[in-house]
């Protein structure tokens, strides 16, 4: 349930960017999650209302972007996505991979007035 945290986190970041730029109400936040992030969107959806009650953040679209994930081979140099459950490059065969993108998750943008 560290989601919950999380998405009070997300709405702590937003109340200090309205303290810096005076903004008056969001009307959207664009989160990007991983897909080895270990955080499950729907959960950051389900606890958004609770987190942002009373917050210039109550009323906005939350939009969530998903981050495939990517890795990258040691041994022939292959990037892009491999298979879960052979964790293994699809081009050489070889375990020694890297995971180069999969791990996001952060504010990407706020649409406020």
């Amino acid at each position: 349930m560290h989601e919950l945290a999380l998405t009070e986190g997300i709405i702590n970041i937003i109340n200090s960017q309205q303290e810096q730029e005076g903004f008056s109400r969001v009307l959207e936040i664009r989160l990007r999650v991983g897909e080895y992030s270990g955080i499950v969107p729907e959960c950051i959806r389900e606890f958004f209302p609770i987190a942002a009650k009373d917050s210039a953040a109550e009323k906005a679209e939350l939009v969530i972007e998903p981050v495939r994930a990517a890795f990258r081979c040691l041994d022939c140099g292959y990037e892009g996505e491999i298979e879960r459950k052979s964790a293994c490059c699809p081009v050489c065969g070889s375990t020694a991979v890297r995971l180069t993108a999969g791990r996001e998750f952060f504010v990407e943008s706020l649409k406020v007035e």
